[in-house]
């Protein structure tokens, strides 16, 4: 049974046993989540006031909607998936948040959602420049706030992707069925969450069928047992390394 309290309260979310209705509850109640959503307002003031140009801040808000899905796809496919965050003590503990801990558990909603001290610079970084290059700081503002909006959904979206539910819409069940083939078949593709268009530019979209063999790293990102003697750190926060799902070590 799930508890129906906030992640304030230490309460682990298992969306495997959640409804819809507890996903939304739990959403709003998480703290990064609110703080993208009082930003992005906030930034959308702000632009509504300092913007000279309409057409500009269009242009700003456009640009960032469309490049949304090829930013996901690079840092997804060379930052989260990639080796050379965990082999730094620098960023082990990062990327053990922001990635490994999610394919370790793809259903703790704890770990689901982007750590509010990386996604908010990231989305910074790759929407305000254009949006001031555009319009200067109304520009940027919009872009920024547009971007905060657009990471809202794709959170959400992700959510949905892991609950124990069944989505009405073909889109949305197509958008779940390669997204679990990647965390639970062949992590080497389909990176994207909504949107699966750089995977099929670049080859790395799949269907399972495509790949009979599954990878043995699906779950540990190749941080194997091997790395962990190599590179302590992400083991020395997790505890136990394996190529399983974490709850079928425990039963093992």
């Amino acid at each position: 049974m799930i508890a129906r309290y906030g992640f304030w309260n230490n309460q682990k979310y298992s969306l495997e046993k959640m409804t819809l209705r507890d996903l939304a509850g739990a959403y709003f109640r998480y703290y990064a989540i609110d703080a993208y959503i009082a930003i992005g307002v906030v930034s959308g003031i702000f632009a509504y006031i300092y913007a000279t140009s309409f057409w500009a801040l269009v242009a700003a808000i456009a640009i960032s909607l469309v490049s949304y899905p090829l930013i996901w796809y690079v840092l997804h496919r060379y930052v989260l998936h990639g080796q050379y965050p965990y082999k730094s003590k620098f960023t082990a503990k990062i990327w053990k948040r922001i990635h490994f801990d999610h394919h370790q558990d793809p259903h703790d909603l704890g770990v689901l959602f982007g750590a509010l001290y990386t996604t908010l610079p990231t989305v910074f970084m790759v929407t305000a420049p254009v949006g001031w290059a555009l319009d200067g700081p109304g520009g940027a503002a919009g872009a920024f706030s547009a971007g905060l909006f657009i990471t809202c959904f794709y959170e959400f979206a992700h959510c949905i992707q892991h609950l124990s539910y069944k989505p009405k819409s073909k889109a949305l069940e197509l958008m779940k069925k390669r997204h679990m083939e990647h965390h639970f078949h062949d992590e080497n593709g389909n990176y994207g969450i909504t949107n699966f268009f750089w995977d099929r530019l670049l080859n790395t979209y799949y269907v399972k069928t495509d790949r009979p063999r599954k990878s043995p790293t699906v779950h540990n990102l190749g941080y194997t047992s091997g790395q962990a003697k190599k590179y302590p750190w992400v083991a020395e926060m997790s505890g136990e390394i394996g190529a399983e799902h974490p709850l079928k070590r425990s039963k093992a």
